[in-house]
């Protein structure tokens, strides 16, 4: 049995490995191609914005990983990003809070929201599906509450940098998605919540009769969740020095689309930190060339669902492969 436990899993790293190295290939293909095809894309300008536009569903794709890893799904990220980021902006405009703390706050509020999707679905016993939509719901509700549906405005400046400043030539929002990259890889590869998660997605039960604190680390993941949420959040509202309560509508499917792009299962059990990076850079890479290509935002989503739909489809194939399922 152990050996076919150890054989399982080899096989499954190469699956994931395959998948990496098959979005790495497309993220390639694409951007020689857009170069090509959007004189444009390649300026100095286009390409700081894309950097920082893939900032946020990067920071944020480390955390939906560590959830779905777990077998688990997140999808209130979007609109806990706008809770957080309008909140942020607030605690700056209307009771004078310094950036920093603000910024503190707003990933701190995403953490809360995360609290509470982790307790719906350990305690509760939600399914996570069921919790995250709720969170979906109330988190957008709040944002629309406190700001009257109206952009929050009087952040000062220096909040700017978070999204838009640069160190040593470097935007401040990439130097971000590199260290909260290397914080989750760490996670994964060298803590007890990162091995316990994938134990808790290859088999729950397993892991709780052996003897792992399910409870415990299956809300631990949702609150990094929703605290990355909220890093994503605070950088989206710096990178317009405001709040707007419309931000992240539909920016789940984007961060979804990343991980799952990126090699992990939705059926738990696999997925890395890289392969969410190099899924967070294709799906801002394609919605960036469609801009500079003039394709309206209602293709880019059509096209974003069609990719979930066969990156899906291959991790359900190379499941049936590996257990010799073949019908």
């Amino acid at each position: 049995m152990t050996d076919q436990r150890t054989a399982r899993g080899v096989s499954d790293r190469m699956a994931g490995a395959i998948s990496q190295v098959a979005a790495a290939g497309a993220l390639i293909v694409v951007f020689v191609v857009l170069s090509i095809v959007a004189p444009s894309f390649l300026t100095a300008d286009n390409l700081f914005n894309l950097g920082s536009q893939t900032s946020v569903n990067a920071v944020m794709a480390v955390g939906v990983t560590l959830v779905i890893i777990t077998g688990g799904i997140d999808l209130s990220v979007g609109s806990v990003a706008a809770l957080s980021g309008v909140i942020g902006v607030m605690l700056m405009a209307e009771y004078g809070f310094d950036p920093t703390l603000a910024i503190i706050g707003g990933i701190l509020v995403g953490a809360v929201a995360g609290l509470v999707n982790g307790l719906l679905v350990s305690v509760v016993g939600l399914p996570p599906f069921i919790a995250t939509l709720g969170m979906l719901s109330v988190a957008r509700g709040l944002v629309l509450i406190a700001t009257g549906a109206v952009a929050v405005f009087g952040a000062p400046d220096s909040f700017r940098l978070l999204g838009q400043g640069v160190i040593g030539g470097f935007p401040i929002p990439v130097l971000l998605i590199v260290l909260v990259a290397v914080g989750g890889y760490v996670v994964l590869t060298r803590t007890k919540l990162g091995r316990y998660s994938y134990v808790m997605g290859s088999n729950m039960e397993a892991a709780r009769l052996s003897g792992v604190p399910v409870r415990s680390y299956t809300t631990a993941v949702y609150v990094l969740s929703g605290a990355l949420a909220g890093l994503g959040g605070m950088i989206a509202a710096s990178r317009i020095n405001s709040g707007q309560p419309n931000f992240g509508e539909g920016l789940e499917l984007d961060v979804i689309a990343a991980v799952v792009i990126g090699g992990a299962s939705l059926f738990g059990g696999r997925g890395t930190v890289l392969g969410s990076l190099i899924g967070a850079f294709l799906v801002a890479v394609i919605r960036n060339g469609a801009v500079q290509l003039n394709i309206g935002t209602f293709y880019q989503n059509v096209l974003i669902g069609v990719i979930i739909w066969i990156a899906v489809w291959w991790d359900r194939y190379q499941r049936r492969k590996l257990s010799g399922d073949t019908g």
